[in-house]
């Protein structure tokens, strides 16, 4: 059988450590919903061509971090109802098959971990850490939940969504009038103990709600 011919392979790290940058720079605050990312800033101030800029800025369009690009002028994505409705109660969905999943699978040294990661929460919402940080220290321990599934395909779904909830939860941290430090560390230990318990009906049911919580309070904050 003759070989299929394929296109060359090419190396784009210079594309991709743009887009990691300025992911880290949305996820930082340094550009607040709206803003524009103009390529020629961009480009001096990563010292990378505006090609890299432009490949960069379309993985952040993909990640759905950004809006326009390549003809029309790019803009950091602005918090709406709509944007919230859609990725919530998507994300309710993989979250309740995540943590079900899990507790099915998963053994006790792995769930050791989670409460690890709840005592690291815990330590930065009552130890000072900014809002990036705190806000990053909550989506770790979900990425966790994702690893203890164990399922591929459903890991992808919720890394096609994630940048978009880490950037949505930013948002609900740093404006945070329900007092989401004051309760965060609880709402997870819940999740974990619930992991490790025989209740699975009651686990769905939480994470469902835990969920819903940040949808109503982000959709609150948008009008």
């Amino acid at each position: 059988m003759n070989a299929v011919p394929l296109p060359k392979a090419t190396r784009r790290g210079l594309a991709d450590e743009a887009a990691d940058l300025v992911r880290d720079a949305l996820f930082d605050g340094r550009f607040p919903p709206g803003a524009p990312l103009r390529e020629v800033e961009l480009a001096a101030g990563l010292g990378v061509s505006r090609g890299s800029v432009r490949e960069a800025l379309a993985r952040l369009r993909e990640e759905g971090l950004v809006r326009g690009g390549w003809h029309r002028s790019a803009t950091v994505i602005e918090v709406t109802a709509d944007d919230v409705r859609e990725v919530y109660e998507l994300r309710a969905a993989l979250d309740v098959l995540a943590a079900t999943t899990a507790r099915r699978t998963a053994t006790g040294p792995r769930l050791d971990r989670l409460d690890a990661l709840v005592d690291a929460l815990e330590a930065k919402a009552h130890g000072g850490a900014d809002d990036a940080e705190l806000a990053a220290a909550d989506l770790d321990f979900h990425d966790h939940v994702y690893d203890l599934a164990g399922n591929a395909r459903l890991t992808a779904a919720w890394h096609a969504i994630r940048s978009q909830i880490r950037l949505f939860h930013l948002h609900r941290v740093t404006g945070a009038a329900d007092g989401y430090r004051a309760h965060v560390v609880d709402e997870h230990r819940r999740i974990a103990a619930l992991l490790r318990g025989d209740d699975e009906t009651a686990l769905a049911e939480y994470v469902r709600e835990h969920v819903d919580a940040a949808r109503r309070i982000l959709l609150a904050a948008t009008r």
